[in-house]
């Protein structure tokens, strides 16, 4: 198993430290960094400046919004990315939410997996650097009856395969990430509930003829470090009920369905009602510290490798992890002790 280091969004107060964090990381020999975007700071832009001041840190979005940008698109960056990092860019994509993509973007939010499925094979054909003709349901390269020509990417990529991902949470879209991807970015993770989820991920590679080898698990957890639990978990209760009570409308928040689909139905209905109801504290009081303990690395170093065994024996290749804490030092110690866990679990790649 590797470590990899989770950004989050920039533009949040904390870029300078987000960067500290990630030259840390660098140094520690953490395997790659990751950053995100919704409706402020894109992602590649800083993935971009991140790369230009790390030296062997492989950089990747996690992720690159579908609606965001055409597949074409996001080709062209994958490749610029690629050729600017010397071969360290990992191209993660996701179709976010029925909120951003129609109401930021506006793009439809219909037939996801369709649309990813036609998404992957514009963006592998382009990067192949093969001419991009596509006759598909939600793309069409060249428009017909028009003036529009099949072109070639111009870039040469560093190299001749840049790693994709999914972000994916619902059983078929794991299923699709197994399939046609070459990793998946997880969430809420937990070596539990994460053996059914691989389930659905290895049923898509049978499709293809694959196993789950070389297929890279990386699901993004928080770390807060502390001698006692409970103090840990409350200092993480908000990022849960941001999660599982306000991503996404009542009827549309794919992380709570999560929830219920981990056994957690009546606590997640909770935490939503009283997150939309805008009672904040009270929501991330709601979430039970059980649900808590199972997705996050908390507690002692010991105890964080124990944690660590499970997730590598769960399946997990490459763990991301988000130091939890008040001060960049202390973050900064946070991927230090991890580096520490790591090898006191025996799980290390």
């Amino acid at each position: 198993m590797r470590l990899g280091l989770n950004m989050g969004y920039w533009g949040a107060g904390n870029d300078a430290d987000n960067l500290a964090l990630a030259q840390e990381a660098d140094t520690l020999g953490y395997d790659s960094c990751w950053v995100a975007e919704a409706y402020g700071s894109d992602a590649p832009t800083v993935l971009a400046w991140v790369a230009a001041q790390t030296k062997s840190i492989h950089v990747g979005s996690a992720i690159f919004q579908i609606p965001a940008r055409t597949p074409a698109s996001a080709a062209m960056t994958a490749a610029t990315l690629d050729t600017l990092s010397g071969g360290r860019f990992r191209l993660g994509l996701g179709v976010s939410g029925p909120q951003v993509s129609e109401g930021w973007y506006g793009a439809k939010f219909d037939k996801p997996l369709a649309r990813t499925r036609e998404y992957s094979d514009i963006v592998k054909m382009a990067l192949r650097r093969e001419r991009v003709s596509y006759q598909g349901q939600h793309y069409v390269l060249p428009l017909p009856d028009g003036p529009g020509k099949a072109l070639q990417l111009t870039v040469h990529p560093v190299r001749e395969h840049i790693p994709m991902y999914l972000a994916a949470v619902g059983p078929k879209n794991l299923e699709l990430a197994g399939e046609l991807f070459d990793g998946w970015l997880g969430i809420f993770f937990s070596p539990e509930f994460g053996k059914e989820q691989l389930t659905q991920v290895e049923a898509g590679r049978a499709k293809v003829g694959k196993t789950l080898e070389g297929f890279d698990v990386a699901p993004s957890i928080p770390l807060v470090l502390g001698d006692d639990p409970k103090a840990c978990a409350d200092q993480i209760r908000w990022y849960h009920a941001l999660y599982i009570g306000g991503m996404g409308s009542r009827d549309k928040n794919f992380y709570n369905q999560l929830a219920c689909r981990m056994g957690y139905e009546e606590e997640a209905a909770k935490v939503q009602d009283l997150y939309l109801a805008k009672k904040y504290d009270e929501a991330a009081a709601a979430v039970p510290h059980e649900f808590i303990e199972r997705t996050t690395l908390i507690g002692s170093k010991e105890s964080v490798a124990d944690q660590m065994q499970a997730l590598a024996a769960a399946g997990v290749t490459s763990l991301i992890i988000t130091p939890v804490a008040a001060t960049l030092e202390e973050r900064k110690a946070g991927l230090r002790t991890a580096v520490e866990a790591l090898e006191r679990a025996g799980v290390a790649s």
